[in-house]
């Protein structure tokens, strides 16, 4: 029984220190501000993308006839003109084809004139009713038949000599070579898709930057915004360009839906080359000279622990300044909460003061009330024990001694 006793004192003697030292704590608990100060300054919304520089205008040269590239007069990065012979197809197949359809032509002109010199003789003799009709008519089929196979043949020898006028590669536009896909002595066939032997590019100094642009920010593209971006080749340099297309045809990127935006970017130095990586952005919004706060101090709320320790007169305060700026509350959630309430330090307290919101770039929102330059905003909080205040049921550390 003494046991039993003694064990039920001592659990109540834990139990009341315990008691003891939450409430004697509690009373006792300190917190600590994390501020910041309202500043003035700029605030710019961004879009960001990813994309790829190209020339403004790229041709592909290809081959409209089959054969062996027998002679190459271009490589790569090589400058050419409009008209400038670029490659040759070996014309061996194509002469015998022209001299073919040669032989065929004289052979349709000679059954022309055949047919013409028997139509004529029996025309005579129908005239002289000597043969009946019947019989003109059919020379008259041979001859009109002789000449629609002198037109076929014209046609045959025109295609041979365009098949070798084809022969010979020129450059359609002026510019550079940027690519080249064959090597002399491979044979390439124009069967069913041409071949491309070149690409050139009409003026390097003149450069687009493909962007893809998902479809959350490119509501807030504009034609004739000015875009910013760097390639890794000279991650100092800050390029600059306008908008000059959005393509309507979307493109799936990671299950996301992006739409490609076409920037001009002026080259004179040349420093732009196709296929860089670019890092874009784009300056959809910007508010300057405008006091802003950091976005943490528009979610802070004090602790409930630090509001049931204020003495009353300080809540008596705060519930006045929550009536003088909450009179209207339709207007703020018709508004989609712009407004905020901030908490701003004053000594070792802290008030609340209503704001309307302004522009935000995810780090600083832009703020409008009764608030100044240099105030100091809370944006969180820490509690701190009292340094007199111990766990009696804490072991204490040993002496030195």
């Amino acid at each position: 029984m003494k046991t039993r006793y003694f064990i039920i004192i001592v659990s109540a003697l834990i139990i009341g220190g315990g008691v003891y030292y939450f409430i004697y704590n509690k009373g006792n608990k300190k917190f600590e501000w994390k501020s910041a100060k309202i500043t003035r300054g700029n605030i710019s919304v961004l879009v960001t993308a990813t994309g790829s520089v190209n020339a403004d205008t790229t041709v592909s040269v290809g081959t409209q006839v089959s054969g062996t590239v027998a002679k190459l007069y271009a490589d790569w990065n090589t400058p050419v003109k409009q008209g400038r012979i670029i490659a040759l197809i070996d014309t061996t197949f194509l002469s015998a084809a022209r001299i073919n359809a040669q032989a065929t032509l004289e052979k349709a002109q000679v059954q022309v004139n055949q047919t013409k010199r028997d139509l004529n003789r029996y025309k005579q003799l129908v005239d002289e009713k000597v043969v009946s009709q019947s019989d003109y008519e059919t020379y008259l089929t041979n001859y009109e038949s002789a000449c629609a196979s002198l037109t076929s043949a014209k046609a045959a020898l025109n295609q041979s000599l365009v098949n070798l006028q084809y022969a010979v590669i020129r450059a359609p536009v002026s510019g550079v070579v940027i690519s080249r896909n064959v090597e002399l002595g491979q044979t390439v066939a124009a069967s069913f898709n041409t071949p491309t032997l070149f690409t050139i590019a009409n003026d390097l100094k003149k450069m687009q930057v493909l962007a893809t642009v998902d479809e959350a920010d490119v509501g807030q593209i504009r034609l004739g915004q000015k875009a910013d971006f760097t390639v890794d080749a000279y991650p100092d340099t800050i390029f600059s360009g306008d908008i000059f297309q959005i393509r309507l045809q979307p493109t799936m990127v990671q299950n996301v839906v992006n739409y490609i935006v076409v920037i001009n970017v002026r080259n004179s130095d040349l420093k732009l080359l196709p296929g860089m990586t670019t890092n874009l952005k784009v300056k959809v919004k910007e508010h300057l000279d405008i006091l802003k706060v950091p976005v943490n101090a528009l979610h802070f709320a004090p602790p409930e622990e630090y509001i049931s320790s204020v003495v009353d007169s300080l809540k008596m305060s705060w519930t006045r300044i929550f009536a003088k700026n909450s009179h209207n509350k339709t207007d703020i959630n018709v508004a989609q909460n712009k407004y905020a309430f901030i908490w701003v330090k004053s000594g070792d307290d802290i008030f609340p003061k209503k704001v309307l919101l302004g522009l935000t770039d995810g780090a600083f929102t832009e703020v409008f009330g009764e608030i100044h330059e240099g105030d100091e905003v809370v944006t969180g909080s820490k509690a701190l024990a009292n340094a007199a205040t111990t766990n009696p049921f804490m072991p204490s550390m040993p002496s030195r001694r």
